[in-house]
C-alpha cells in the first residue's frame, strides 16, 4: 500500500500505453480539474464526439485511471467519470528502460504530456488580457539555472511536489467549506533537467 498522498507510481507497460493517445491524456486532466463529467460534456471541450469520447473513458477505466461517479445526473441515462485517484499517477522512465517497447511508450507519453501542457499554457497566454489585472499579476513564469547534483535535484522535486500537495489541500478544504469566491483551477508547471550549455 503507498503513503497516502502519493501518486501512484505505473510500472505496468500495458497501463502506461494506455496515455500513449494524447485524447486519452487530454481527457483524463479535464476529469482531474472538473471532478466530474459525462462523456458528451467533455466532448464539447475536446471537439470529439461523444462515442469517441466514451470509447477512451473506457479504455482508461480498463487501466483503472477513470471510474464511474455514483450518484451523479437524474435521468441515468448518461454516465458520470471521475479519475478513481485524487492523487494522480506518475512513472519512472528507468522502469521502461529495459526494452525498446518501454523505453518508446515511456518518451511517446512524456512527450505528450508535454504538449498538453504547452497547449495549456499557451491558451492562458493567448487569453490573457481576459483574466484581468488581479490573475495576471498572480500569474508567474520562472527559470533558475542552478548546479545540482542528481541527488539533490531528487531532493528539490520532492520539496516542490509537497509544496504544491500543501497548496492544493489548502483549496480543498477551502472549497469543503464553501469558499469559492475568486477560486479557479490553477495549473502549475515546473521542469527540473539537466543541460549542458
Amino acid at each position: 500500500m503507498r503513503p497516502k498522498h502519493e501518486p501512484e507510481q505505473i510500472t505496468d507497460l500495458s497501463r502506461l500505453r494506455a496515455f500513449m493517445n494524447p485524447l486519452r491524456m487530454q481527457l483524463y486532466r479535464m476529469l482531474y480539474a472538473t471532478g466530474t463529467a459525462t462523456a458528451s460534456q467533455l466532448a464539447d471541450h475536446v471537439d470529439e464526439t461523444p462515442s469517441l469520447v466514451s470509447y477512451h473513458l473506457r479504455k482508461l477505466a480498463e487501466n483503472g485511471f477513470v471510474t464511474q461517479a455514483n450518484g451523479q445526473g437524474t435521468d441515468g441515462r448518461e454516465r458520470w467519470w471521475r479519475v478513481a485517484s485524487e492523487e494522480g499517477w506518475g512513472f519512472r522512465d528507468s522502469d521502461f528502460a529495459d526494452t525498446p517497447e518501454g523505453a518508446a511508450a515511456a518518451g511517446a507519453v512524456t512527450r505528450g504530456m508535454f504538449d498538453t501542457r504547452v497547449a495549456q499554457y499557451r491558451t492562458y497566454l493567448d487569453q490573457k488580457a481576459a483574466w484581468g489585472k488581479t490573475w495576471t499579476d498572480a500569474a508567474f513564469s520562472a527559470e533558475w539555472l542552478l548546479d545540482l547534483t542528481p541527488a539533490e535535484l531528487s531532493e528539490m522535486s520532492d520539496e516542490l511536489e509537497e509544496l504544491a500537495r500543501r497548496w492544493r489541500e489548502r483549496g480543498k478544504a477551502a472549497k469543503a467549506t464553501g469558499d469559492t469566491e475568486d477560486r479557479e483551477h490553477v495549473s502549475v508547471h515546473l521542469y527540473g533537467f539537466p543541460f549542458r550549455p
